[in-house]
């Protein structure tokens, strides 16, 4: 076939429908869309109310260039997520993708600092197996090491890691969750020491850590951490809720559980599920400000941003969220897909970890449970798993890695807010034999 596809030896299967939780292939096969593709279908396939509002804007206007023109959904859209101010977030941009997103906020930043007097500031600090983006300027941030490694030489030295908060892994023996998060904070502010604080603009971190790592949230009074370390030195906190955010761990924006704000915040997979490519950034106005009142322009752009018929479609997805109360849904369905999970693999010998907040959901491989030994990569356990679940016409999201990028095996579900307790038992039941078959296929 012509199209350059994810994998250049084998074709993949075409989906030709989706309904609700049910995704088509082109020869018959059904499958429960139960990780939203990536996290992405958050209300399911072919809502009603968002196709009816996409059929809308398409029929009044389709696309006007923001060198000449705002256009009526964008500014509603923005109206919904910042007109209220959630913790003093207060613009809006709004983009084609996540990765987009985030190398918006990376020179949203690096302006910012322009602006007010500080050009010595162009220093990012990241963590280690974080994903932030594919675009060049985003994967220099994310520390994927696995991602990374092809691109290195063109990947730009402004960005440093340190280490994630990966309590299953790299909380040492007798050590408490707080000593553990005090470490974390203390290798962050000698990362500010190392570089000279006053050159660092952000630390970038994901709230809950995504595809990379697998449904990690950090330990109580870790993020509280980051935001008085960013404080203290003048940096800005961006938080990369693309993945993690709009709803899907039980409340509008990740960070409200930690109880903190972020100046910054990417967003894209929950904001549009999936109907339109969309993402964007939320930021405070004093991030905002020196630019108002200094060049007056962010002197960054896309042609598709704001797209007319995209900001229609995120717009529509919020409004059902609300209107059917989605996010309270997300916690109700993710407590009993936390206890199915733990009820069916949470004494399997090769599950040694299972993780996540409201519907995101991972479960972490392992050789020996009480090592924690990771499979040989060349098994590609987690990609069996994808596989044995497709077959029982389950989708879920298998990812390799897990550890350095290379070694170790993680599989996400993430399925819609709108999931019901019946279709939570189905998923269960699929994926846990999923994980029995694959298991048992490599001894």
């Amino acid at each position: 076939m012509p199209l350059i596809h994810r994998n250049l030896r084998q074709d993949p299967p075409v989906a030709v429908r989706g309904e609700g939780i049910w995704l088509t292939a082109a020869d018959g096969h059904r499958v429960m869309d139960a990780s939203g593709g990536a996290a992405v279908a958050c209300l399911g396939h072919g809502h009603p109310a968002v196709l009816a509002a996409m059929a809308e804007q398409m029929r009044r206007l389709t696309y006007a260039h923001t060198s000449l023109f705002s256009c009526e959904s964008a500014e509603a859209l923005a109206e919904l997520l910042v007109g209220h101010r959630p913790g003093g977030l207060a613009y809006a941009y709004f983009v084609s993708s996540g990765s987009e997103g985030m190398e918006a906020a990376l020179k949203l930043a690096r302006q910012h600092f322009l602006e007010a007097g500080q050009p010595e500031r162009c220093r990012f600090i990241a963590r280690r197996q974080s994903y932030h983006g594919n675009t060049l300027g985003a994967l220099a941030a994310g520390g994927n090491a696995m991602r990374r490694a092809p691109y290195q030489p063109l990947l730009s030295a402004a960005f440093s890691h340190v280490s994630p908060c990966y309590a299953y892994r790299d909380r040492q023996e007798g050590e408490s969750e707080a000593d553990y998060c005090a470490r974390l904070l203390d290798e962050l502010e000698a990362e500010f020491q190392r570089l000279g604080p006053h050159s660092v603009a952000a630390v970038c971190a994901e709230t809950v850590v995504g595809a990379t790592l697998g449904c990690v949230a950090a330990v109580p009074g870790y993020f509280r951490g980051l935001r008085e370390i960013c404080d203290r030195h003048g940096a800005l906190l961006i938080l990369d809720e693309v993945m993690c955010g709009m709803g899907r761990c039980g409340s509008t924006h990740a960070w409200e559980q930690e109880g903190i704000a972020p100046d910054i915040q990417v967003i894209a997979k929950g904001l549009g599920g999936g109907y339109q490519p969309i993402g964007g950034i939320l930021a405070q106005e004093r991030v905002i400000a020196p630019i108002r009142e200094g060049s007056g322009a962010f002197m960054h752009g896309h042609t598709y941003q704001a797209h007319p018929v995209a900001c229609a479609a995120a717009l529509a997805v919020q409004k059902v969220i609300a209107e059917e109360g989605l996010v309270e849904n997300v916690r109700r369905m993710g407590a009993l897909l936390e206890q199915g999970l733990t009820e069916r693999l949470g004494n399997h010998p090769q599950v040694g970890d299972i993780r996540g907040r409201g519907l995101f959901w991972a479960i972490e491989l392992v050789r020996d449970r009480a090592t924690k030994a990771p499979f040989d990569p060349a098994l590609r356990l987690h990609a069996r798993i994808g596989q044995e679940a497709y077959a029982r016409g389950l989708g879920c999201y298998p990812m390799g890695g897990t550890i350095d990028g290379r070694f170790g095996d993680h599989v996400i579900l993430a399925p819609p807010y709108t999931v019901s307790a019946e279709e939570i038992g189905m998923i269960i039941d699929r994926f846990g034999a999923a994980v029995e078959a694959a298991i048992a296929s490599v001894g």
